[in-house]
């Protein structure tokens, strides 16, 4: 173990970049640059039930303490996620007790489109290592995890938590050779010039446990040390940006409908329509500064690279394509390859209507308005 612990402490130092010398300071410069202010941050906490809060007295997890150090450094700061746990007085969060990494990955598209981070704080895998659950694939599922948050929220900055230490046999036996595995991941992150930190948790200790997984409040406080620690290190880099405006519905000229995703489904291929407006995530859309306009963690895009009139309209894996651009034009949307515009095809009221690329007339069937539905 003591072997483990050192390996892991130098990958680990690599990976976070710690150690490094600052260049010497000018020998003519009279006075230190004035510090940038502490960033905005919109932090979503993803993972499991730790992240909930079991094991704390309040349910206030890692985040009230986080919370509380953030504040005092003088970011102002919003809690966002699904869920609500807590005393704390922003109790806003994504964890999900007993969940796996498979089961983060099958809800991150959807509350990363809605909520729009640009901190997310991730702790998962202690179900996977302490139900034996595919443990070969586990770090390469964390992985594809990680490429599929930065894929959906290419603005957020994401801190990968190691996973914590237990009195559980079975996720002691996996857990040293999971989070060995990590530092390599969050180096291949950041070589692709992705904003991805690790933390290291490795200051818990069994006493800091309420039961043989969850941390008690000692512990809780430690891991928000962990994590304060890797928000400012990205501040310090200039990696959190401020937090893009979040979505809307896309009100269509025809009076009281929608662009919406067929049933809320995030499969490739799924049909966007016009739909009686209703608030529902399956109608909230976002502009993304590579032109795309996302819904579900998907792209609003033209069929099979078509820029025809009629060519239907769907979601699909953000991808780069020139068929998912998308500009502001004259009330609408147009696609700048084909020139077409967004259109819902002869101006039809009827809920369900597939929406098409049409030659751009200026009409109310090609008129969208945002309107911000939290």
């Amino acid at each position: 173990m003591k072997k483990y612990s050192a390996l892991l402490a130098a990958a680990l130092t690599a990976a976070l970049g710690v150690g490094a010398t600052a260049p010497a300071e000018a020998a003519t410069s009279t006075e230190a640059p004035s510090a940038a202010a502490p960033a905005a941050l919109r932090l979503m906490p993803l993972g499991d039930s730790i992240t909930w809060g079991v094991g704390s007295p309040s349910g206030n997890s890692y985040r009230d303490f986080l919370r509380g150090q953030l504040a005092a450094e003088g970011h102002s700061l919003d809690f966002v996620g699904s869920g609500r746990n807590g005393t704390m007085s922003d109790p806003d969060n994504e964890g999900h007790s007993g969940w796996r990494i498979d089961q983060i990955a099958g809800i991150a598209d959807s509350v990363l489109a809605r909520y729009r981070p640009n901190v997310v704080t991730l702790e998962i895998g202690t179900n996977d290592l302490n139900g034996g659950y595919q443990i070969p694939t586990a770090a390469d599922r964390l992985r594809a995890l990680i490429d599929q948050i930065t894929r959906a929220a290419p603005d957020a900055t994401v801190l990968v938590g190691t996973v914590i230490v237990s009195t559980s046999p079975t996720e002691e036996a996996y857990r040293p050779a999971f989070n060995a595995k990590l530092p390599a991941i969050v180096q291949a992150e950041q070589a692709a010039g992705k904003h991805v930190r690790l933390v290291d948790m490795s200051a818990l200790t069994a006493a800091d446990l309420s039961d043989s997984l969850h941390p008690n409040d000692s512990g809780f406080l430690k891991m928000a040390d962990a994590f304060n620690t890797g928000v400012q290190a990205a501040d310090a880099a200039g990696w959190i940006k401020p937090p893009v405006p979040v979505g809307g519905q896309l009100r269509s000229g025809v009076a009281g409908k929608c662009l919406d995703v067929n049933g809320g489904n995030s499969a490739n291929g799924t049909a966007v329509q016009l739909w009686s407006c209703n608030g529902s995530d399956a109608q909230l859309w976002s502009a993304y500064s590579d032109g795309t306009l996302r819904a579900l963690g998907k792209c609003l895009d033209a069929t099979g690279l078509g820029t025809a009139n009629g060519t239907k309209i769907q979601i699909w894996d953000c991808n780069g394509g020139t068929n998912q651009q998308w500009q502001a034009y004259n009330g609408g949307y147009r696609n700048p390859v084909s020139g077409r515009c967004l259109d819902d095809p002869g101006g039809s009221t009827a809920d369900g209507t597939q929406q098409v690329l049409w030659d751009c007339n200026g009409g109310v069937n090609q008129q969208w308005t945002t309107l911000p539905v939290f």
